[in-house]
């Protein structure tokens, strides 16, 4: 399968400046607004620190309904899933995985994603890596999907 055409454009680097860096130890941070504490500035935690902001920022959805790095646990393996963002019934809506840049987006990706999804069931997923990002729309009674061109902006 070509992702090529199935990209969508988000500029998360426009969010740049909305990011709180601190630095301390020689390591440099990131306050997270959600989790509300400071995280080590990894290259994936980049990403998904834009990429919170973008979800703040440009959509519909508020701070509240929007969980980072939960625990779930699949058959007997607990896994961590990057962002949640949960509708008004507070039900799974939008999952979120994030990639460093460096790292390719690819079938294995999806796979990932598809297995958290089968413990929440969220009905959009989002794969990004800050550069290549994509959006698909599962539908959990035909188990089907479709490439969106642009991200859900609310309910």
């Amino acid at each position: 399968m070509s992702l090529v055409d199935k990209m969508i454009a988000v500029d998360l680097l426009k969010y740049k400046e909305q990011l709180q860096i601190t630095y301390a130890d020689g390591k440099t941070f990131v306050k997270d607004p959600i989790r509300k504490k400071n995280i080590i500035l990894q290259p994936e935690e980049l990403v998904r620190q834009l990429l919170l902001c973008y979800f703040i920022k440009s959509t519909n959805f508020h701070r509240n309904q929007i969980q980072v790095e939960k625990k779930i646990q699949i058959h007997d393996m607990i896994r961590r899933f990057d962002i949640v963002i949960y509708n008004k019934e507070v039900t799974p809506f939008l999952l979120v995985e994030c990639k460093a840049p460096d790292i390719k987006i690819n079938q294995s990706t999806f796979d990932q994603i598809a297995v958290y999804n089968m413990k929440l069931n969220a009905p959009y997923l989002v794969v990004s890596n800050g550069i290549n990002t994509y959006c698909v729309q599962i539908n959990h009674d035909t188990k089907s999907y479709e490439f969106l061109t642009e991200i859900p902006q609310s309910f």
